[in-house]
């Protein structure tokens, strides 16, 4: 399992997600949950996934793949104008499952849920081609990803897709979204999270999230990975990898945990407290 938030802000985006993708007394494994692309100069996207390991690597070589062959075909575009000739060369473009109106990947998408689309229908396809073998099993092949961005030109945004291939949009009445084990992780960001947090103010507060998500549940676990992409400017300002010993990490545990005692103490006392008989 793992846990994977994003944060949509007036002034951009933040990201957090941890590594661990199995859990056991005698094994654990890490992956890094979160992927960068800029396919073009105009746009940038931050993909994070969750749920079946094969399932969502199997996705994320779909998208290179595309990628690569749009490059391919690019290529072969430019070299046919250069030549003055037809580009019997270049490969032919496999495009991704639907209709021809629907084939666009991040290179092509003109908009942000179109690329979000994209990654749905991507993951259908690799759930429906596996789901045979995977149920004999007695497994699951879905997976679910939370892709934010911009493409120049438009808003910035963020996008949960489900393991069905629909997809829902960060609001700023619903700032934040996650993915897999996400309900230890949901009080701080309910509490304290709004859009007008500053990008650095967020990415502390997500990566309280995971931190109080790593002490209920086993299956989350460090690193922690946290990306900030200002809004307008199509690159990722910051990104960093926090092992469980990094002292962003313990000391934000620590100042969160002495905070909290420190409110218990404040709270209001009962009535017998106050009144004792």
């Amino acid at each position: 399992m793992t846990y994977c938030v994003g944060f949509l802000l007036e002034s951009g985006l933040v990201f957090a997600s941890d590594s661990r993708t199995n859990a056991g007394v005698d094994y654990i494994s890490s992956y890094s949950k979160m992927h960068v692309f800029q396919p073009a100069p105009d746009r940038l996207f931050v993909l994070m996934a969750a749920g079946n390991l094969g399932t969502t690597q199997a996705v994320l070589n779909r998208i290179r793949r595309d990628l690569a062959l749009d490059d391919a075909a690019a290529s072969a575009e430019i070299l046919s104008a250069v030549n003055d000739g037809p580009a019997s060369a270049s490969p032919a473009r496999p495009r991704s499952p639907g209709t021809a109106a629907e084939s666009h990947d991040l290179l092509t998408a003109r908009y942000l849920f179109e690329a979000a689309d994209y990654v749905g229908r991507l993951s259908v396809a690799v759930q429906r081609a596996y789901s045979t073998s995977l149920q004999q099993a007695g497994a699951s092949g879905e997976a679910s990803f939370i892709l934010g961005g911009q493409i120049a030109g438009q808003p910035h945004g963020l996008y949960l897709i489900y393991p069905q291939g629909n997809a829902i949009m960060a609001t700023p009445e619903t700032p934040f979204l996650q993915i897999g084990e996400s309900k230890y992780g949901k009080p701080p960001l309910d509490y304290v999270g709004h859009t007008r947090l500053s990008l650095e103010d967020a990415a502390r507060l997500c990566l309280v999230s995971q931190i109080v998500t790593r002490r209920s549940n086993l299956t989350v676990g460090p690193p922690f990975e946290i990306a900030l992409v200002p809004a307008d400017e199509l690159r990722v300002s910051r990104r960093l990898k926090l092992d469980k010993d990094h002292s962003q990490v313990t000391r934000s545990m620590e100042i969160w945990a002495r905070n909290l005692q420190e409110t218990l103490s404040k709270l209001p006392r009962f009535q017998w407290e106050e009144d004792p008989l």
